[in-house]
């Protein structure tokens, strides 16, 4: 029988009090494992992000579809950079919350171009 390890955390700035505040991860692949899984939440949500960013399309071509997958990268890697730039000039340091948020630069993009 395999063994698991397993790690409970306490998520930092959580509004909650009950057992939402928490974060449990388990994992057969042993401690340097569960350190390392943290980051792939930061992966999800980079990519959850990336798709604010997608133009919507029904096409099946894979050219195209392919084409706005990189597009949307390239504007979420702008809007990042412009946030980072954005944090360390008013604070002098950068935290990965966001000031410039997505809406703002989104909101700013239709406005300046028309497209959207």
């Amino acid at each position: 029988m395999a063994q698991y390890d397993t790690n409970l955390s306490r998520k930092e700035d959580t509004e909650y009090t009950d057992h939402r505040q928490y974060s449990v991860f388990m994992s057969n692949g042993g401690e340097r494992c569960l350190s390392e899984y943290g980051y792939r939440w930061e992966i999800e949500s980079g990519y959850r992000s990336i798709k604010r960013f997608m133009a919507v399309t029904t096409s099946k071509d894979f050219v195209l579809r392919f084409f706005y997958f990189a597009f949307a990268c390239l504007l979420y890697s702008i809007w990042r950079a412009v946030d980072l730039l954005v944090q360390v000039e008013l604070t002098g340091e950068y935290e990965h919350a966001p000031i410039v948020t997505a809406d703002n630069t989104l909101t700013l993009l239709k406005k300046e171009t028309g497209i959207g």
